[in-house]
């Protein structure tokens, strides 16, 4: 008896060190293919699906209405959330956020390891309209003029918005807005062209 449990004993010491090492290790990438995952399908709200390289903007405030999907879960009863997820490996794309005149925003950028490695929002690059071009690592090109380069770690990004709604009446002014944060492939913008 006190052989199996020697053998038990000496299994769990090298077991539970490494499982516990790779979960630590991979649960970041795990929980980012769970959340990119969720948003492609729609976030549990847009029923099709939000396709690769495209944002969709969230019309209303979380309630329990929009409780079918995790992601929506937030502690949040005055921001509309936008995003989607960017495969830079077809190609840069180029963030364009609206006028917001003051107003609260961010616009976020996370690697598959959940490395946040931009933000684009009132505290960062302030509420002027301005474009930004999302670059994979490997990406070699000129950057139009008035374009601001952010480079990502990955050609996968996992992008979250929020544009802070001030109250009862603001909520369709706020929807506008989160709504203009777009993103289109570098390919499609014209030389020259600027965003207003």
């Amino acid at each position: 008896m006190n052989h199996h449990l020697l053998d038990f004993a000496l299994v769990a010491l090298v077991v539970w060190p490494s499982g516990t090492f790779a979960f630590i290790y991979f649960q970041p990438r795990i929980f980012y293919t769970g959340v990119r995952r969720v948003v492609l399908r729609g976030m549990g709200v847009k029923a099709g699906g939000i396709p690769v390289n495209t944002f969709y903007a969230l019309p209303a405030l979380n309630s329990p209405s929009m409780s079918k999907s995790a992601l929506i879960l937030t502690g949040n009863r005055d921001t509309l959330y936008t995003g989607g997820a960017l495969d830079l490996g077809q190609g840069p794309q180029i963030l364009h956020v609206p006028e917001m005149a003051g107003r609260y925003y961010t616009v976020e950028f996370f690697s598959p390891w959940l490395r946040l490695f931009a933000i684009v929002g009132r505290r960062t690059t302030g509420t002027r309209a301005g474009d930004y071009l999302i670059s994979g690592p490997d990406w070699q090109g000129a950057v139009p003029e008035g374009v601001t380069k952010l480079v990502s770690p990955s050609n996968s990004v996992l992008v979250i918005g929020r544009v802070l709604v001030e109250g009862e009446g603001d909520l369709s002014t706020a929807y506008d807005l989160a709504k203009q944060i777009q993103v289109v492939p570098l390919t499609a913008r014209q030389p020259g062209q600027q965003r207003s």
